[in-house]
């Protein structure tokens, strides 16, 4: 029997589109499993940094190497620094666990700050077993001196090196926020990328104004955020032959069909799995079976990109024209004035 669900990500076979995203969930092995069992066709990891790993570096050399003054007698009781595991031994091997334990694809996700340190991580992931490699690339540019060009040759530095030392394919997690992001999906696939994951959700700190200070501040992302992603999907499919994630605010079946419509090959959940649980998966795989029936589709295959802006009847919808339409179409409140 046919697998009306089945789709492509990344050159690797899916039994369906939904590929739970970089989260805390991948770091816990039993809930990795339950997320095969509900149905995850694969998985993509929570991110290793090396900015965590250069952290713990530093504070491992304050304590265990500088002993210079005092207690000298008791220096060569201390650890050496090499035998103690970092963030990335403790990271490859969960990778490892994962890929003993899952019988689905594993994605690694790699959020690098030198180019040295992409390349010696991603070889490393690539070694450890990995079946494909997400560039998490967070940068904000917030310097006057800083272009949009200067942004992108960021990426495409990233992705050359990696590139030349890494053979596994390469997706890159993008923000929104890029000037012009079709041409720039275009650019990132000349020079390698396989894939691109859209939109990633870059936390926002908040102002406390009792103490007068920045904190961070973490909430989950809802529905409305999807359509943001969907827009930009279908804007890509059909302009650029790439792979392409859906990822933030999918958190019912209709958020994943409207994503797949517009052209998504995959789309990855992270809240709406943190709030449901796991087996929530089951569930949207269900549902989105059931409709794919009542629609009469074959396979997702048929029915992806059939609303992206090349094959959309009125692809004006997803440009300027709407924007005039919803402000001429909106109604204040009764007893409100404007």
């Amino acid at each position: 029997m046919t697998n009306k669900l089945a789709t492509q990500y990344l050159g690797l076979e899916l039994a369906n589109p939904f590929v739970p995203s970089s989260s805390p969930m991948s770091r816990d092995i039993d809930i990795a499993k339950q997320l095969e069992d509900a149905g995850a066709s694969g998985l993509v990891m929570h991110s290793l940094f090396e900015e965590e790993i250069k952290h713990q570096h530093e504070q491992l050399h304050r304590f265990v190497e500088q002993q210079n003054t005092g207690f000298q007698e008791a220096s060569s009781f201390l650890p050496m620094s090499e035998a103690i595991p970092d963030a990335r031994d403790n990271y490859l091997e969960c990778l490892q666990q994962l890929k003993s334990a899952l019988d689905i694809p594993i994605i690694a996700s790699l959020n690098g700050t030198s180019i040295d340190g992409w390349i010696e991580y991603g070889k490393a992931l690539e070694q450890a077993g990995a079946n494909a490699l997400e560039l998490n690339v967070y940068h904000i540019a917030a310097s006057k001196e800083e272009t949009a060009s200067e942004v992108e040759e960021r990426y495409f530095k990233i992705l050359t090196n990696l590139k030349e030392q890494v053979l596994l394919p390469i997706t890159v997690k993008l923000s929104s926020q890029h000037s012009a992001p079709v041409n720039f999906i275009c650019r990132l696939k000349t020079f390698g990328a396989m894939g691109v994951s859209m939109f990633n959700r870059f936390y926002v700190p908040d102002i406390n104004l009792e103490s007068l200070k920045i904190e961070p501040a973490i909430s989950l992302s809802t529905s409305a955020e999807s359509l943001l992603r969907i827009r930009w999907i279908a804007f890509t499919r059909g302009q650029v032959d790439i792979d392409i994630a859906a990822t933030g605010g999918l958190h019912t079946t209709e958020d994943i069909i409207k994503a797949l419509l517009a052209g998504a090959d995959v789309t990855h959940l992270c809240s709406a799995l943190l709030q449901h649980g796991p087996y929530y998966l089951g569930r949207l795989i269900r549902e989105l079976n059931e409709w794919l029936d009542e629609n009469e589709y074959d396979s997702i295959e048929q029915m992806k990109g059939s609303l992206s802006c090349k094959n959309a009847i009125n692809p004006s919808a997803l440009e300027r024209t709407n924007y005039l339409e919803v402000i001429d179409s909106y109604q204040s409140a009764l007893g409100v004035h404007l």
